[in-house]
């Protein structure tokens, strides 16, 4: 049996007792003595009792689990009342703060149902989204500083797969969509850790090149996009692996295969299309595109979703902004699958992706320890959210410009110039 047609894990399977293991060894490279939180779907319970007896096996001092419900919260964002959409737990946000100050390592499995909240109003969404923000800006800040180790990774969920694999039987579709992860997570090689480091050093070795570089702006061009992305002043490339303040590596996405910096606040202009759909909130937002001017959005256009859009961007003054700008070539393993995953943690791994909202500080040198003041004079963008899009495909090319308007050519068709 191959596979591409092999039936997805139970929770007796040694299949996802090895996929457990990566996460905690790679992912967030668990310590002894360390406490572990995980955040998942009450779906993805095989793969969190697996992860949970791995990690006190290899001496975790605690693993709390905090779980979301599908169906509870579509029953949520359907019936409640329309002024209750500002309520969040804040016991729950005290505790992941709390956790998050004790050095917890963090542990997110994705695979939700891309069109959970299909057909609800987005303003309610929308509503939860900025109190929740509001109510978790301390351990979000934390998080996106590095000042705990951190991975979001995917569990193969029923309504994901089928999204992803139409047409098929649902035991098979949630079997192509393990196939996939598995390929992505580097499962499927003789050595996965072994591939792994290898994986980061090539990924490290491409953000020395850019780094060396320091470049002004990154000017992206294909269809529907034309669009200068000024830096952060200071700026230097992400990805692969990041460091924990123990001096611990760990992964913050598996997959991942981008490199990624900050842009400048207030210097990206021009227009630029999605190459793949958005999903936020349980709402997919599809053929859209916004155009910017001295680094906010002034225009913004969707076929599908508008109303979420304007929504994100209307999160508060920075959502409008950019926080992010990564590089990924076409031919990256997910690339190369030639699925839409309907999934940001895939898709963004696929293309080449911008984020709107907050930046990571790490993006600039000194960035972790900078105030608010010092973080916007650099150009680093704040916002309660961080929406990330793909804007690559095979037929988008990227200069790097120098700050004497010199161009260098990093990507051409999708791929890298090497």
């Amino acid at each position: 049996m191959t596979d591409a047609t092999a039936p997805a894990p139970t929770r007796n399977d040694e299949r996802f007792a090895v996929y457990a293991d990566l996460l905690l060894r790679v992912g967030i490279n668990l310590q002894a003595g360390q406490g572990l939180m995980v955040r998942a779907q009450t779906e993805a319970a095989p793969l969190v009792r697996c992860v949970a007896e791995a990690a006190y096996r290899g001496g975790a001092r605690f693993v709390e689990v905090l779980w979301n419900d599908a169906g509870v919260t579509r029953a949520r964002f359907r019936h409640a009342p329309q002024d209750s959409f500002e309520t969040v737990p804040q016991w729950r946000a005290d505790g992941m703060r709390q956790m998050g100050e004790q050095g917890y390592a963090v542990l997110s499995l994705v695979g939700d149902d891309p069109d959970l909240l299909e057909g609800t109003d987005p303003e309610r969404w929308s509503r939860y989204a900025k109190a929740w923000q509001r109510a978790n800006r301390d351990h979000q800040r934390l998080v996106m500083s590095d000042g705990v180790p951190w991975c979001v990774a995917a569990y193969p969920g029923l309504a994901w797969a089928r999204k992803a694999f139409r047409g098929l039987e649902p035991d098979d579709a949630v079997a192509r969509l393990w196939a996939a992860i598995r390929t992505a997570v580097r499962l499927d090689r003789p050595d996965p850790v072994g591939a792994w480091r290898s994986h980061v050093e090539a990924l490290h070795r491409r953000r020395g090149i850019l780094d060396a570089h320091a470049f002004a702006a990154l000017h992206f061009t294909g269809p529907g996009t034309d669009l200068r992305v000024g830096l952060a002043d200071g700026h230097r490339w992400e990805g692969g692996s990041a460091t924990a303040p123990s001096g611990a590596p760990f992964v913050p996405n598996m997959p991942t295969e981008e490199v990624f910096t900050a842009p400048h606040r207030a210097r990206v202009d021009g227009v630029v299309r999605a190459s793949r759909p958005l999903i936020n909130g349980g709402t997919v937002i599809d053929d859209f595109e916004l155009r910017f001017e001295a680094g906010a959005v002034v225009k913004a256009r969707a076929g599908r979703g508008e109303a979420a859009l304007r929504r994100i961007l209307d999160t508060d003054e920075g959502a409008s902004r950019l926080g992010e700008v990564a590089l990924v070539p076409d031919s990256s393993p997910i690339g190369r699958a030639g699925v839409l995953f309907w999934e940001t943690l895939f898709d963004e791994n696929a293309a080449s992706h911008i984020a709107l909202g907050k930046a990571y500080p790490v993006s600039v040198r000194g960035g972790a320890e900078l105030g608010e003041e010092d973080a916007r004079a650099a150009g680093l963008n704040d916002s309660l959210t961080h929406v990330d899009f793909m804007i690559g495909s095979r037929e988008t090319d990227v200069d790097g410009v120098a700050a004497d308007g010199a161009r260098t050519p990093l990507m051409r068709d999708g791929e890298w110039v090497d």
